[in-house]
């Protein structure tokens, strides 16, 4: 009896030293909350410092003020389909601080960071930035932030990476964010619901001029803006500074910008080649899928942009090829207000080389715009087999379309779309 007795205590032990004593000796399944057995943690980040690589964390429903730093491979995912369902990372109190710096220099408040980690997964989880107390333009907030990492984020809602009304002008808001100067790692973005971001919903970076940069999937995730606004030039989805990968499967609207020089984009390919963005629905941009060189960061040469949906793009073009030798390929695109295909002459790159040549636009419908095409003034471009209804010109030369009917003029200089960039400030 009294051996028996031993041994039950022994276990006993053993088990709350695994809680509370230590790292777990290998890697399992732990516990945040108190919804099912195993090894418990009252934090992510207590989980996080106990559990060897390749732990899955669970976590129960709740609300977990913390911010998360994850500088190894596991799987940290929300417990789902519980009568709660909603495992909710919330600012601490007294807001966030910094934890981290940008591959650019810049500080960062992240609320989960994942820290040159391998084959890290974000599953099932609210990120939720209010109450962040950041004020002023130092220091960037972002929901989800991977550097120089590898992994999966799905499946989670990202919201409200903003700052208050008198600081949205900083532009310092990135829901999710992958950046990457070493190596080229793997990030699969997909089936997030994001929304009220300062800046950006999704980004993606590397510090441009053909270093490395991540790799990135960008699918399924449904990107929502704050709407017309002249506070911010937001962007839906950004692919920049020689990132790779493709952004499939989409849906984006209301990035819109009302101020004067800068724009928004739903889809923004800032500065990275060879980009796919295909079967997309971007509503309501200002503009709604942009390829933009830039002079010092690099091209955003060889894009495919096929199948995508675009729906009443406000101010400027559906579909802007300011670069070279892109194919715009069987988009369907309805209520563009300046033209529904820009092949862009005013993205040189590099040095003074020009834009908006060789570019293949074909089996494109495009249903009410004030101008069909708009071919700029490059060469060695195709345009062919084209719908158009309900426009005002099927075709026009330069870069502008002139006043006619309900149409304004509107020189399209004066606007670029507005990438986030580590030199904003």
């Amino acid at each position: 009896m009294y051996r028996s007795g031993f041994v039950r205590l022994s276990a006993f032990t053993v088990v709350l030293a695994a809680c509370f004593a230590g790292p777990i000796a290998r890697a399992s399944t732990v516990v945040v909350g108190s919804c099912k057995t195993g090894v418990q943690f009252a934090t992510i980040q207590a989980a996080v410092n106990a559990s060897p690589a390749g732990t899955t964390i669970d976590v129960c429903p709740g609300t977990y003020p913390e911010q998360v730093t994850i500088p190894k491979k596991l799987t940290v995912i929300g417990i789902p389909n519980l009568p709660n369902d909603a495992a909710a990372v919330v600012a601490p109190n007294g807001g966030v601080v910094v934890n981290a710096t940008d591959i650019f220099g810049n500080p960062v408040a992240a609320q989960i960071f994942v820290d040159s980690a391998t084959g890290v997964t974000i599953s099932h989880l609210t990120v939720d930035g209010s109450a962040n107390g950041l004020s002023g333009c130092s220091t960037n907030l972002e929901g989800i932030y991977y550097q120089n990492s590898s992994g999966t984020i799905t499946d989670n809602a990202v919201r409200n990476q903003i700052l208050v009304p008198a600081d949205e002008g900083c532009q310092v808001g990135l829901a999710i964010n992958v950046e990457s100067d070493t190596g080229t790692p793997t990030v699969v973005i997909s089936n997030n619901s994001v929304r009220n971001y300062d800046k950006n919903g999704i980004t993606a970076s590397g510090p441009g001029g053909g270093a490395p940069a991540p790799n990135v999937t960008v699918k399924g995730n449904t990107v929502i803006g704050i709407g017309a606004t002249a506070a911010t030039a937001q962007n839906g989805i950004q692919i920049g500074f020689g990132a790779t990968g493709s952004v499939t499967g989409n849906d984006v609207a209301d990035d819109i910008y009302t101020g004067p020089i800068y724009g928004s984009s739903g889809i923004l390919i800032y500065a990275s080649s060879g980009i796919t963005a295909s079967g997309n629905t971007v509503e309501s941009t200002q503009l709604a899928i942009v390829t933009a060189t830039d002079p010092t960061y690099g091209v955003a040469d060889n894009a495919s942009i096929t199948s995508n949906h675009i729906g009443g793009t406000q101010n400027f073009d559906a579909i802007d090829l300011c670069s070279n030798g892109n194919t715009a390929n069987s988009n369907t695109i309805f209520g563009s207000a300046q033209s529904g295909v820009h092949t862009d002459d005013e993205c040189p790159g590099p040095g003074s080389s020009p834009s908006g040549n060789n570019n293949t636009v074909d089996n494109n419908t495009i249903n009410e715009a004030c101008a069909g095409i708009l071919e700029g003034s490059g060469t060695g471009n195709t345009f062919s087999s084209n719908i158009f209804e309900n426009v005002i010109n099927t075709t026009l030369a330069g870069d502008s379309c002139p006043a006619s009917g309900a149409q304004a003029a509107v020189k399209h200089t004066s606007l670029r779309p507005s990438p986030f960039k580590f030199n904003r400030k």
